[in-house]
């Protein structure tokens, strides 16, 4: 680690294990939709650069570590859930807990009820150790660096109609402004509109648990959440990768060198005010 700089892709997972297989009703392709497909790949360059990389291998549709460890929806287990589960999160009600009762376009996962067993084995086996892990990295950070930037890199489907002028290609969220200095997020933009590519912010994603939960200023640790857009860089029906692949990682390569070389400190060494975290994801 040459600088206070840790990458996350916790949604690009792709090693399916067959038991979750055996229990789904969905297609092999239809199972991938909910990846975020070689975003690992596409931010991949930075271990070789000097800043880790943690990245899922099990798929989001298996499980999903951008959730609280407990976001589960009661309709799934044969078992009833108590109160130290959320079961009432707007995730929970769109089919997207920490396990998910659906993937893109709301398709049904399973093809029948789960047990709390089910959910254990993932949260207690994978989640926390995943967790774990990040926690461990961000740490190592701070007492290096005495500051940490948590960059979790997700990809999103293509928002608006085909030729929209003002569908978003990149949308960089910090939780409206309090979960990473505002110097940090403005270099990010600047960074991919002189690319040509068009830049918002956290609409219609703010950043989801990892950024909320990581992302505290006031500690030394800035948390920014990147989505890019699919259409960028893959067919979003075959999720096959297209042309502007290439073009694409050397930009984020681009993003990773200068995130690195950035004297951390005279961007984000004044501690943001203390604001209430928005609800929005």
């Amino acid at each position: 680690m040459v600088a206070p700089i840790v990458f996350n892709s916790p949604h690009s997972g792709r090693v399916y294990p067959p038991r979750f297989l055996a229990m789904t009703r969905l297609d092999h392709l239809s199972i991938r939709q909910s990846e975020d497909a070689f975003v690992d790949e596409l931010f991949g360059r930075a271990p070789h650069l000097g800043a880790p990389l943690l990245r899922a291998h099990f798929p989001r549709a298996y499980l999903d570590v951008n959730r609280e460890p407990w976001e589960l929806d009661p309709t799934m287990f044969l078992e009833p859930l108590s109160d130290r589960f959320n079961t009432t999160s707007p995730r929970v009600a769109a089919g997207l807990g920490t396990l998910a009762r659906v993937v893109a376009e709301n398709k049904p996962i399973y093809r029948e009820r789960l047990t709390l067993e089910d959910a254990r084995m993932r949260i207690e086996g994978i989640y926390q150790p995943y967790h774990d892990a990040l926690q461990k990295l961000l740490s190592e950070s701070v007492t290096a660096f005495g500051v940490a930037l948590l960059v979790d890199c997700h990809s999103m489907p293509r928002i608006g109609r085909h030729g929209e002028r003002a569908t978003p290609d990149i949308v960089l969220g910090d939780r409206y402004g309090t979960t990473c200095a505002p110097a940090v997020v403005d270099l990010v933009e600047t960074i991919f509109t002189a690319a040509g590519l068009r830049v918002a912010r956290n609409r219609p994603y703010a950043g989801g648990f990892c950024t909320r939960s990581y992302g505290r200023p006031h500690h030394g640790v800035h948390a920014l959440q990147i989505e890019v857009s699919r259409h960028l860089y893959m067919n979003e029906a075959t999720l096959e990768k297209n042309a502007g692949f290439e073009p694409l990682r050397q930009l984020l390569d681009r993003l990773i060198v200068t995130l690195i070389g950035l004297d951390f400190f005279s961007f984000a060494g004044t501690p943001l005010p203390e604001v209430e975290q928005a609800a929005a994801e």
